[in-house]
């Protein structure tokens, strides 16, 4: 069923409304813990080839920070677990610290983050009590050389600081870390103006709960959604729940709701041992291709905070083959050591825009692949076109007013064949908005040869490729 031509203005304004809001970002996590990687100045070359503008690293490598000299890429430096102490009992090691490793390439190296310490909570537990004492002498000591306004300082938090994360609404922080780390951390991050750095991997989550969890829940595929019984608000990925069991937890330490959340590291797998249930190319393509598309056609809010523009750090540029543990932590790669990609994931800058007259006004611009440019232009990361089966299926996390909009362009000016959607239709059932929309989308979608960027609708669809459950009816993967 079309929704009523009547009421396609209305909803065409209220999309460009909710269009216009800013979107997140999207980096990339540069380690280097193997021996076949590519030069600092080959990977610089192949980040930029690929419209990678945001990198994080795991230490301040000269050679590296040197490569990046000139690029235009924005950098996140790490001082490591092992110089906490040093640098919470000692302001001067601090400044000597941020003079050698951040001062002596800033600016020509655009480091805009010092990550203090990783997953400190977790990993280095023996110095969980320096961490603030360490970040507040290194913010101390960019204020002393003048740089406190252009680098600002965190730390990545690992999930296992919480103590509860089912439901999201009952996110608590663990009782030893809450009020001696927690609070004194966000308090820090308040007054400076600095982000909370989060590690989320659902894929962990899955691996461990493949049982009770669905698989599409976890690579932001349709799905039923999983709704908090404790708030109310339905959940339609993994990844939002565990993002609200956070913001759940910082509030019950106060009103932080100005701290900005940038997700640090999360990514999937593509290979993995026989107990790591999910890991795979297929997979990790799904998940890193779906997570960007949102993230970058501004719709990476969640449910607890639907206005959040948050920022996303994919675990990582190499697969490594030095890294210790299961099969999985040396696949996590987006590409191969010698710069090929592992699966059809690529990042591309700009790209040419079918949208403005071609959409009837509905205030998007697609750029290939399915996801949207921002109004200014800018790099943009997507999932490449895939060969082979593909539909276009409805976001439900976009809302019903994004929908209704695009449902309407569909079926209107797009040229969507919606006759199936109507009352008594093979396909009206099941007569959700969802439902109606992926049908509309994906008719439109095979129309225009599955051609890139007609599946996006300004972040109200993207592709799948595998067949969807729509209740009896089946979408086509061609017209």
């Amino acid at each position: 069923m079309a929704p009523p031509r009547g009421r396609l203005l209305a909803a065409a304004l209220c999309l460009l409304f909710l269009a216009a809001a800013d979107a997140g970002t999207v980096g990339v996590n540069w380690g280097r813990v193997a021996n076949d990687l590519p030069s600092p100045a080959a990977v610089v070359q192949l980040l930029k080839q690929h419209g990678i503008a945001q990198v994080k690293l795991y230490d301040t490598e000269p050679a590296v920070l040197r490569a990046l000299a000139g690029s235009g890429i924005k950098v996140v430096v790490a001082l490591p677990n092992e110089q906490l102490a040093a640098a919470a009992r000692r302001p001067s090691y601090a400044l000597a610290w941020v003079r050698r490793n951040v001062a002596a390439y800033y600016p020509a190296t655009q480091i805009q983050g010092i990550a203090v310490g990783n997953e400190v909570f977790a990993t280095a537990a023996n110095v969980t009590a320096q961490l603030v004492p360490a970040m507040t002498n290194v913010h101390a000591a960019l204020a002393r050389l003048n740089m406190d306004k252009a680098v600002k300082v965190s730390s990545p938090v690992a999930l296992s600081a919480l103590a509860n994360s089912y439901p999201p609404s009952a996110g608590v922080f663990r009782e030893e870390l809450a009020q001696s780390v927690m609070k004194p951390m966000l308090d820090f991050l308040a007054r400076t103006g600095s982000d909370l750095m989060v590690n989320c991997y659902p894929f962990f989550a899955y691996a461990d709960n493949a049982g009770v969890i669905s698989l599409d829940y976890a690579l932001f595929r349709p799905n039923a959604g999983e709704l908090d019984s404790g708030s109310g608000l339905k959940y339609y990925s993994l990844l939002d729940a565990q993002l609200d069991a956070v913001f759940a937890a910082v509030g019950k330490l106060g009103s932080y709701n100005g701290v900005h959340v940038v997700v640090s590291e999360t990514g999937w797998p593509s290979k993995g041992d026989a107990k790591e249930v999910g890991a795979g190319a297929a997979n990790a393509a799904a998940y890193n291709g779906n997570l960007v598309r949102r993230v970058l056609s501004r719709n990476a809010g969640t449910p607890r905070r639907p206005d959040a523009d948050v920022d996303v750090y994919l675990f990582a540029l190499f697969n490594e083959n030095q890294k210790p543990g299961p099969t999985s932590e040396r696949n996590y790669g987006v590409f191969y050591p010698n710069q090929q990609k592992v699966y059809d994931v690529e990042f591309v800058l700009g790209g040419g825009s079918v949208g403005g007259k071609g959409n009837g006004g509905l205030g998007w611009q697609d750029n290939g692949g399915g996801s949207a440019v921002p109004a200014g232009g800018g790099g943009v990361v997507r999932a490449a076109a895939t060969p082979g089966e593909a539909w276009c299926v409805a976001n439900a996390m976009a809302g019903e007013a994004r929908l209704h909009a695009a449902l309407d362009y569909a079926c209107g000016p797009g040229g969507a064949d919606c006759k199936g959607i109507q009352p008594g239709a093979a396909c009206f059932e099941p007569n959700t908005m969802v439902a109606h929309a992926s049908y509309a989308f994906n008719d439109y979608y095979q129309r225009k040869g599955r051609s890139i960027g007609t599946c996006d609708f300004a972040g109200a669809a993207y592709v799948v490729n595998q067949a969807p459950k729509m209740g009896k009816c089946e979408l086509p993967s061609t017209v």
